[in-house]
């Protein structure tokens, strides 16, 4: 029996690990099922899904030069549990009277400048404050930390 890459085989579990489980194909032919591809969801462990001498389908993933083979549970069982639906590709101009509108994304708005004088004002009036207050902040801090041992290259006497 050669083994091929997409092949659905039954096989039945013959020894478990933290990382997978060693699935026994027959006629002394042996491949390993990561823990990541046995269950769709997450597996913390996997003795919570597996258990020695369990019967399995698994589908060949990867045959290594060195008779290596990679199996996965969950993708064989993708594949019977509910095959893929083909949608039709609709024309952009047909139904568009049954969609949502309000899933487009609104128009874009033209930005008008109000009173440029009085923002240019503001602005000059906020940073000279800022400066102000920056000033006064620095020179605070710079009279507490240079009589102190230690103050960033203070004064040494």
């Amino acid at each position: 029996m050669s083994i091929e890459v997409g092949a659905k085989l039954p096989g039945k579990v013959s020894g478990i690990t933290n990382f997978g489980a060693f699935i026994d194909l027959g006629e002394g032919k042996t491949g390993l099922v990561h823990i990541s591809e046995v269950s769709n969801g997450f597996v913390k462990d996997i003795h919570d899904v597996l258990t020695v001498g369990d019967e399995v389908t698994v589908k060949v993933t990867s045959v290594g030069d060195d008779g290596k083979v990679g199996l996965s549970i969950r993708k064989a069982q993708e594949q019977t549990a509910e095959p893929k639906r083909e949608y039709q590709r609709r024309d952009n101009n047909e139904h568009q009277g049954n969609r949502d509108r309000s899933a487009r994304p609104a128009p874009k708005k033209q930005f008008t400048r109000a009173q440029p004088m009085n923002s240019k004002q503001d602005f000059d009036s906020l940073m000279s404050s800022f400066l102000k207050d920056s000033d006064d902040r620095l020179t605070s801090l710079k009279r507490n930390t240079e009589g102190k041992r230690g103050g960033r290259g203070g004064r040494r006497n």
